[in-house]
């Protein structure tokens, strides 16, 4: 069973987080320049195993695709395209920005500290992994067919 791979993408800075082996931890992994994203993943993806990577779709409250959506789905088809390997998800990511500034308000950051955005990028990632997982694990534990 490989890890999984979560994908908070941005225009310049795209924050990613991993599971552990056995798929029960999330964990911020990196914060890299998108321009240099494809690289970084093709690195990864051949030192560790991945079976499934996960894309935060951006939404607006209303439940339809943000503006940043046209920038992410090509990203997206580039995935399935590049690793037919792969199972590419794209899951809901409203509200981990906010999520993410609660986090690291509630783990004692120093407001400095807070305003990197690049670690803002890669707590977000993290939420949408732990998010993605637990509602695999709900659907999991209703008998319902996982991903």
């Amino acid at each position: 069973m490989g890890r999984i791979l979560a994908i908070d993408y941005g225009l310049k800075r795209t924050g990613i987080a991993v599971s552990d082996p056995l798929r029960i931890i999330a964990g911020g992994l990196d914060t890299v320049p998108t321009a240099q994203l494809r690289q970084w993943l093709d690195r990864y993806m051949t030192a560790e195993s991945v079976d499934i990577v996960v894309v935060g779709m951006p939404r607006r409250m209303d439940g339809s695709e943000s503006d940043s959506y046209s920038a992410i789905a090509p990203f997206v088809e580039g995935l399935r395209r590049d690793y037919p390997d792969k199972q590419i998800v794209m899951y809901d990511e409203r509200f981990t920005s906010v999520l993410a500034h609660r986090a690291m308000i509630d783990g004692g950051m120093k407001k400095m500290q807070r305003r990197d955005k690049a670690v803002v990028d890669k707590i977000s990632a993290t939420i949408i992994l732990q998010s993605f997982m637990e509602s695999r694990e709900y659907a999991q534990m209703q008998g319902g067919a996982s991903m």
